[in-house]
């Protein structure tokens, strides 16, 4: 119950500071989206169309209740309900971001294990080449190469029902990135294991390193492992933000650009506001999950 609270007194606060940041940012947005020589009359009506013109507290009340209602409100650019153009959005930037995230632990966690067992030079230069390299720039070169150069695969674009062949590249991209980091934490998550005393128990019991390693080893290297992995989920939903762009895939982060640059601060609070709600939803699972490998950490909360 206290992680409950905590995750929706977080949530509530952070709707409150958008909110606000949102409602401090210089001008008149209905003056933006009529232009510079729209006439009085005119700014003032849209303004009163679009409730500007209301108490703070009652547009914040509607604003809130149409998130939990899923009326996330009307564009301020675009004088359109902005709810389905967010829904179908958040489904490609999930399905970016979760592919992205599988594939980074697929290869991390085998690639992380051989690291703590056997060190080698190679792989681990590799991995401090991805951490190096920001995920925009291995973007490019892909596309480069496979897109370009070789022709393989197409360059940018989305296609509904969505094809692999338009994933490979921005799911790479987001992954390799990730992968390499979380692969130095798998390592030395395990590495620190190997040298525990109960490892050296259950090999003195006749288990073999390997052995020792998959049935004990594991869970508990999996708890730090578990906690950078929430971490670097978030991550990638900003890091989506510029993947978006570079393969003009149509995401939240290209939608939330966009509504920057007309300045359209309904979409911008809304996607904002969603982005943090799914930050904080996922470090509720990890902690969720946190205490069902280890129920000592519930014990102690």
């Amino acid at each position: 119950m206290k992680i409950l609270a905590r995750y929706l007194g977080t949530l509530f606060a952070a709707s409150v500071i958008i909110f606000a940041l949102m409602r401090a940012v210089p001008g008149n947005p209905a003056r933006v989206a009529l232009g510079v020589n729209a006439d009085d009359e005119s700014v003032a009506a849209l303004t009163h169309e679009l409730g500007l013109d209301r108490p703070l507290l009652t547009q914040y009340w509607e604003w809130l209740s149409g998130l939990f209602t899923g009326a996330f409100g009307t564009s301020l650019s675009s004088g359109q309900d902005i709810t389905p153009l967010v829904l179908d959005r958040a489904q490609v930037s999930l399905i970016l971001v979760l592919a992205a995230m599988a594939l980074a632990l697929l290869g991390a966690i085998p690639a992380g294990i051989f690291l703590a067992r056997r060190d080698s030079t190679a792989v681990s230069a590799l991995t401090q080449l991805g951490i190096a390299v920001p995920s925009f720039l291995v973007g490019i070169l892909l596309v480069a190469v496979f897109a370009v150069k070789l022709g393989w695969l197409p360059a940018n674009g989305w296609v509904v029902p969505v094809s692999p062949r338009y994933l490979v590249l921005p799911v790479i991209s987001l992954a390799l990135v990730q992968g390499a980091m979380l692969t130095r934490y798998v390592r030395s998550a395990v590495r620190e294991q190997l040298h525990r005393d109960y490892m050296r128990t259950a090999r003195s019991l006749g288990a073999s390193k390997s052995q020792a390693l998959l049935r004990h080893g594991l869970r508990n290297a999996a708890l730090p492992v578990l906690t950078v992995a929430g971490l670097q989920l978030t991550t990638l939903v900003i890091g989506a933000v510029v993947i978006e762009s570079v393969f003009v895939i149509p995401g939240l982060g290209s939608m939330l650009l966009d509504a920057v640059a007309v300045r359209d601060l309904t979409t911008v609070q809304t996607l904002v506001m969603l982005l943090v709600a799914f930050t904080l939803t996922v470090n509720l699972f990890t902690d969720v999950v946190y205490r069902v490998i280890d129920p000592r950490i519930g014990a102690r909360a």
